[in-house]
C-alpha cells in the first residue's frame, strides 16, 4: 500500500514533473547541502539507521534527540496543517 502523495504523483506525471523541477532548485539553495550535512551527522551521532522507526528530532533548544516518528511527524507544523481541537 502506497501513500495518498505517492499515488498522486504516480497518476499525475506533469504534476510529478513540476514538483521534481522546484525540489531540484531548493535543494541546490546556499546552505541547503550544509544542513542536509548536518541533519545526517546527526542522526549518526544518535545511532539511528536508515529505515529505522525512530526520527532525530530537534528540540526549540536547538538539540536533536530521539523520537518516535509518530510522535515527531505529528507535532504541529510538521506536516505543513495544524491539528484542530
Amino acid at each position: 500500500m502506497v501513500s495518498k502523495t505517492t499515488q498522486f504523483y504516480r497518476d499525475n506525471p506533469l504534476s510529478r514533473k513540476k514538483k521534481n523541477a522546484y525540489q531540484k532548485k531548493y535543494n541546490k539553495k546556499p546552505g541547503e547541502s550544509e544542513h542536509r550535512a548536518e541533519c545526517n551527522k546527526g542522526r549518526k551521532d544518535l545511532g539511528l539507521k536508515k529505515g529505522d522507526k525512530r526520527d532525530a528530532s530537534h528540540t526549540k533548544s536547538g538539540k536533536m534527540v530521539v523520537e518516535k516518528r509518530s510522535t515527531n511527524r505529528g507535532r504541529q507544523g510538521a506536516g505543513g496543517k495544524a491539528k484542530k481541537k
